[in-house]
C-alpha cells in the first residue's frame, strides 16, 4: 500500500509539476482491484491525489471493488475519503458460474456487500454482470438479471464475455474444448436484459450500461463525449484532447520508473483527422444521445431506420435501438468511410 501511494505521488510530481491544482469533476479508481488496498489504502491514495487536484463539490468519486473486499471497516474508510459511488464486480449470482470464472466470492457475498455499502453511507451502487458464456457452461441468465434487480442497484453494467488469446479461456477455445455462444444466444441475452432493465425503470444510456435517472456514470460518460482526462498508475490511459497516452502495465516496472523520476509512459498516439471521425461516429452511436446526422449520411442511415435498428430523436440525432446496438460496428464503419470522403 505504501509503495503504491508513493508511486502515485511520484507520478503526479513528475508529470504535473505545476503548483496550481487543476479542477476535476470525477475521480475513478479502477481498471483493476483497488479495493484490495482496503479502507486505509484507498483513503491514502485519494489523499495523495487531492493534494494536486481541486475536486468539484458535487464530484463523483468511484471505486471498483470485489464483493470479498467490502467490509464495514473498508466502507467507512472509503466514505471518509470521499467515495460516493461503488462499482461491484458481481459478474453472476450462480455459484457454479462464479467458480468457473475463478471468482473468489459467492453469490451470497454480493448481497452482503451491497447491504454493507449502503449501511456505511454509499448509496450509489453499480453491479457488473457478464453474459454470453460458452455454451458448455450452464447458466440461467434471466435469474442472474432478476437477482441483480432485487438488490435495487442504481446502475448496472453488462458485458458480453470476450475471449482473449493467450489466456486459459483463449487456449481452451483454440483447442476446441470450449465453443463461444452463437450470435442468436448473444442477441437473446442482450435483448432480455434490455427489456428487464428498462421495464424496471433504468435508462439504457450506453450500449453496455443502464442507470436509473440521475445515476448515470458521469466518469464513464466523459469518455464517450471525448472529454480530456488524466490517468495515473500502471497501465493507466490518458487523453488531453489531441493525444492519447498510456503507462507501462507491469506494476513493478511502473513503480521503478517513477522512483527513478522517469516518465512511465509506454506509448502514445496523436489522433489524426481520420481517427477523430471514426471515434466521433463510434462513440456517438454507442450512447442514447445519438449521433448528429450529416447530409452525406442520409442514404446510409435510412435503411437502418426502416429496419427498426435506429430512429431520429427530437434533435434529429440518430439513436440506435437495442437491435441496432447489436449491429453497431457495421454502421460505424460505413459512416466513417462516408464521412472520411468529405
Amino acid at each position: 500500500m505504501g509503495d503504491f501511494v508513493r508511486g502515485l505521488r511520484g507520478e503526479l510530481a513528475l508529470r504535473f509539476p505545476g503548483d496550481e491544482p487543476w479542477p476535476v469533476d470525477t475521480l475513478y479508481l479502477g481498471g483493476g482491484t483497488p479495493s484490495r488496498l482496503g479502507g486505509a489504502g484507498v483513503a491514502a491514495a485519494i489523499d495523495a491525489i487531492r493534494e494536486r487536484i481541486s475536486l468539484a463539490p458535487d464530484g463523483e468519486v468511484t471505486i471498483e471493488a470485489n464483493p470479498e473486499d467490502i467490509s464495514a471497516e473498508s466502507v467507512a474508510g472509503w466514505r471518509a475519503a470521499g467515495v460516493n459511488r461503488l462499482s461491484i464486480g458481481s459478474q453472476s449470482f450462480d455459484d457454479d458460474v462464479l467458480r468457473w470464472m475463478h471468482r473468489s466470492h459467492d453469490a451470497a457475498a454480493i448481497a452482503r456487500s451491497v447491504n454493507t455499502a449502503r449501511s456505511g453511507g454509499i448509496e450509489n451502487v453499480s453491479l457488473d454482470l457478464i453474459f454470453a458464456l460458452p455454451e458448455s457452461v450452464p447458466r440461467d441468465w434471466a435469474a442472474d438479471v432478476n437477482r441483480a434487480l432485487e438488490l435495487e442497484p442504481s446502475h448496472v453494467s453488462l458485458y458480453g464475455l470476450t475471449v482473449e488469446p493467450h489466456t486459459p479461456l483463449g487456449k481452451q477455445t483454440a483447442r476446441g474444448e470450449l465453443a463461444t455462444p452463437e450470435d442468436h444466444r448473444y442477441e437473446a441475452e442482450f435483448l432480455f436484459a434490455h427489456q428487464a432493465m428498462t421495464s424496471a425503470g433504468f435508462d439504457h444510456y450506453e450500449v453496455s450500461n443502464f442507470g436509473r435517472p440521475g445515476r448515470w456514470s458521469r466518469h464513464n460518460s466523459s469518455y464517450w463525449t471525448g472529454a480530456a482526462y488524466a490517468g495515473l498508475g500502471p497501465s493507466a490511459h490518458e487523453f488531453d484532447g489531441s493525444t492519447r497516452r498510456w503507462n507501462r502495465a507491469p506494476y513493478a516496472e511502473w513503480l521503478q520508473l517513477v522512483d527513478q523520476r522517469t516518465d512511465p509512459i509506454a506509448d502514445q498516439e496523436l489522433l489524426t483527422p481520420e481517427n477523430r471521425v471514426a471515434e466521433a461516429v463510434y462513440l456517438g452511436l454507442r450512447t442514447s444521445g445519438g449521433l448528429s446526422v450529416n447530409p452525406s449520411d442520409l442514404g446510409r442511415v435510412q435503411p437502418w431506420i426502416d429496419a427498426g435498428w435506429a430512429a431520429r430523436n427530437e434533435t434529429g440525432a440518430l439513436v440506435l435501438t437495442a437491435l441496432g446496438w447489436l449491429r453497431l460496428d457495421a454502421l460505424a464503419t460505413d459512416l466513417t468511410v462516408v464521412r472520411s470522403r468529405y
